[in-house]
């Protein structure tokens, strides 16, 4: 009987239309990716990845853990992508003797232009959009949903990409949404730039995910783990 009154009324209210059935994506078990998702590292090598040169990513894989080796470069997806929504599990080491930006930190580069910087900012203050899920430089978190170092820690990130006319031209820059730990740290945002000074690529364009090899100078080793990264791109 409910059913049928929901359905009169939705009826009579015109917001009842018929139309295709959403597709069907397996979300996979808990810590798997969906059925639809582009697995850009599983755990078990780093053959989707390399360094800015085009040599194969060196940082090492253990335990099902690749471990940013510091010196070597940052590393990028073969893969390159527009909109997207995107899984990446990191853990930060501990380091109690670095302070603000030299403690624990990288950053998630999307389409290798737009950096959602990885921090240890758990009790580490910092410039405030310089902290863990901020947008580098443009967006602080709404909070700060940071757990201790080497806890694992996950961000879920929804990107749409910019926009561009017939002539190549940006007519309109992407979004982000970004949740840190399950939290929402990024709202629908819109993306002020590239986060690197002289990046002159197309924003339009697709791009590598890039996961980042900070150097600072206090610090000499930043042995940053990474887990379970897959890319869903979107329609």
């Amino acid at each position: 009987m409910r059913a049928s009154i929901f359905v009169l009324l939705a009826t009579v209210c015109g917001f009842a239309q018929d139309g295709p059935q959403p597709r069907y994506v397996d979300p996979g078990k808990p810590g798997q990716a969906p059925s639809d998702a582009i697995v850009l590292f599983d755990g078990k090598d780093l053959s989707g990845w390399v360094h800015g040169n085009g040599t194969p990513a060196k940082w090492p894989v253990e335990n099902g853990v690749m471990v940013c080796k510091s010196g070597t470069g940052d590393i990028y997806s073969k893969q390159k992508f527009g909109s997207a929504q995107i899984h990446i599990e990191f853990a930060t080491p501990n380091m109690p003797q670095a302070k603000s930006q030299a403690r624990g930190n990288s950053g998630v580069y999307i389409q290798g232009r737009y950096e959602v910087q990885i921090l240890d900012s758990y009790q580490n203050p910092t410039y405030a959009n310089g902290s863990c899920g901020a947008l580098y430089g443009q967006y602080a978190p709404l909070v700060n949903a940071c757990r201790p170092p080497e806890q694992w820690q996950t961000y879920d990130i929804i990107f749409h990409a910019a926009k561009c006319g017939s002539d190549a031209k940006l007519e309109q820059r992407g979004t982000l949404t970004v949740l840190h730990n399950g939290v929402l740290v990024q709202d629908n945002v819109r993306i002020q730039g590239i986060t690197t000074l002289g990046d002159k690529t197309n924003e339009c364009e697709p791009g590598p995910l890039k996961l980042q090899d900070h150097t600072h100078p206090d610090v000499k080793e930043t042995f940053m783990r990474f887990r379970n990264i897959w890319v869903r791109p979107l329609e």
